[in-house]
């Protein structure tokens, strides 16, 4: 297989997404969500993965990751397999499910952390799923509003750097994301 044109270095903060091949559904019903959900507690945080935020869309995903060792190829390609497996299995069907490998960007630790978590928790609303994101359930967006207590994202990376939990919700009220070149290469052209 291939290099990565982006190396996983351990220490980084990284964008990781995938989407349904052709652009297709991954996620058929509420089940299929909450059984990827616990896919990633076992495969990805069980990894030394720490996912500091996600979200998942009908078609795609989207994982903001902190990586404590280098497992996070295996772990991702154990993931996509084992999901797959089940959905095939569940909907009667056969071959891939997603658009080749998932792709990863490199997250500096700066303001763009918090924006390309705004961005992610914006996903549900900007594709038209929800009015407001707290109306989603398949993301971290409770999580880091304080309306939820979840197991999965490990929301002190960034927390010392962003409002605090109600002023967290109004910043997302704004949707206009930075509009710069080295954040557009942050996104994913859903």
């Amino acid at each position: 297989m291939p290099q990565r044109r982006i190396p996983l270095q351990t220490g980084n903060f990284y964008h990781v997404y995938n989407r349904g091949n052709n652009r297709q559904t991954i996620f058929f019903e509420r089940e299929n969500y909450l059984y990827f959900l616990r896919l990633v507690k076992k495969h990805l945080m069980g990894n030394s993965v720490d996912i500091v935020a996600y979200c998942l869309m009908p078609n795609h995903y989207h994982f903001l990751v902190y990586l404590r060792d280098e497992s996070l190829s295996e772990a991702m390609k154990s993931l996509s397999l084992s999901y797959t497996k089940a959905i095939n299995k569940r909907f009667h069907r056969s071959g891939v499910l997603f658009q080749g490998r998932f792709q990863s960007i490199h997250v500096p630790q700066t303001d763009y952390l918090i924006n390309l978590l705004r961005y992610i928790h914006l996903n549900p609303v900007k594709a038209g799923l929800v009015e407001k994101p707290g109306e989603w359930d398949f993301s971290s967006y409770l999580d880091y509003a304080g309306l939820r207590a979840g197991k999965i994202p490990q929301t002190d990376y960034i927390k010392m750097q962003m409002p605090e939990e109600p002023v967290y919700q109004q910043f997302l009220v704004d949707c206009n994301l930075p509009d710069t070149a080295s954040f557009q290469r942050l996104l994913l052209d859903d």
